[in-house]
């Protein structure tokens, strides 16, 4: 988490496409950056089988030619008849390109519309480099807050308070219909009462500490595996800030949301914890004319040192949060009977734990109260 970071985003095409933006270009977060056309889908159609023929005989009968542009309800092939009678028509059942005709299958390979794709900003910045053909990296000053975990893709809203403290659980009375199109945020644990509430209204997304995995299973319909989401069509972005359970939402955490209360967010709910990770994400424009108060300047460089803030992100101090205590300097053995390099962190509530490096990841800007 960051209350203010210059931040940089790198936003690219699928494939090859063109780039509508230039270096030094300033744009908003639901502007179109670079768009380009993926291959429609493809409609093999059997006339042999349709026309009742053998597959050799569909040449002759084919009123089109390859490459040639077709509509729905567009005459594709007609029969001969017997002597200029009892025709047999087949119609189009789709628009698009005729891409092969062919004498060994008798069938008609259709290529549907292409597929738009476009690719917003999703921040508003300005343009700092334009990669060709591909897309563009943007560069803003935004307050920065990363999760645990998410669903959904990318959307866009305000930023609405939904619980006054950030132990409050999260539930459906809360909701209501002028939180629709915003982001809404919440305390602790989101219930699944909560999260379908939120769908009803057409909430853009629902931000907490944590959620219980029944309540996720009910809301997907299934079990989630370990892979990348994102792709979830819910209707709305969730995103936990702490983990799974009945878990509050970190305090500092829930005071910058609070403070950003009617500013607009960018929120991603992509989510993957195997190699290449990804982590969800709300990005909150800031004015570059205010400054922020109460950040730590010693730790804002992302430097591992003694007192920086973490978060451990491994069992079984999963979502845990606290400064760093110590840096002992030789590797020391762990109850796995692995050696490696650990640290010790200070929880919120004063414990001292040992915890291996690579378990833990910096919070930018945080205090541990």
């Amino acid at each position: 988490m960051s209350h203010r970071t210059t931040h940089k985003l790198r936003r690219v095409l699928p494939v090859t496409g063109n780039v509508l933006v230039s270096k030094g270009d300033v744009v908003e977060a639901r502007q179109i950056v670079a768009e380009t056309f993926m291959p429609g889908d493809i409609f093999p159609l059997n006339l042999a089988n349709q026309l009742s023929m053998p597959p050799g005989d569909v040449p002759e009968c084919v009123t089109v030619q390859i490459g040639d542009q077709v509509n729905e309800g567009d005459v594709l092939a007609e029969t001969r008849g017997i002597f200029g009678m009892f025709k047999s028509i087949y119609l189009s059942p789709s628009s698009g390109v005729v891409e092969t005709i062919s004498d060994v299958t008798g069938q008609i390979i259709l290529r549907g519309e292409p597929h738009p794709v476009n690719v917003l900003a999703f921040m508003p910045g300005k343009v700092i480099e334009v990669i060709k053909e591909q897309g563009v990296v943007i560069e803003s000053e935004v307050s920065f807050i990363q999760g645990i975990f998410g669903i959904g893709g990318e959307s866009f809203g305000e930023i609405v308070l939904a619980c006054d403290s950030p132990d409050d659980v999260l539930t459906a009375e809360l909701i209501n219909e002028e939180m629709k199109d915003s982001v809404i945020i919440g305390g602790a644990r989101m219930t699944s009462e909560a999260i379908q509430k939120a769908i009803d209204i057409g909430a853009a997304g629902l931000v907490s500490g944590g959620i219980d995995d029944q309540d996720l299973k009910e809301i997907l319909g299934y079990d989630l595996g370990v892979a990348i989401t994102g792709s979830e069509t819910l209707g709305l972005t969730v995103i936990i800030t702490e983990g799974f359970g009945d878990v509050a939402m970190a305090k500092r955490t829930f005071e910058l949301l609070k403070s950003t209360a009617g500013k607009d967010a960018s929120i991603n709910g992509a989510t993957q914890i195997r190699a290449g990770v990804i982590r969800p994400s709300i990005i909150i424009p800031v004015d570059e004319t205010v400054a922020v108060a109460g950040l730590d300047a010693d730790h804002e460089s992302g430097i591992l040192e003694v007192g920086s803030p973490v978060r451990i992100i491994r069992a079984p101090y999963f979502g845990e949060i606290g400064e760093v205590h110590s840096l002992p300097s030789n590797p020391q053995m762990l109850e796995s009977g692995t050696t490696t390099r650990v640290l010790e962190v200070m929880t919120e509530n004063g414990n001292i734990l040992s915890i291996p490096r690579a378990n833990i990841e910096l919070i930018a800007g945080y205090d541990v109260t």
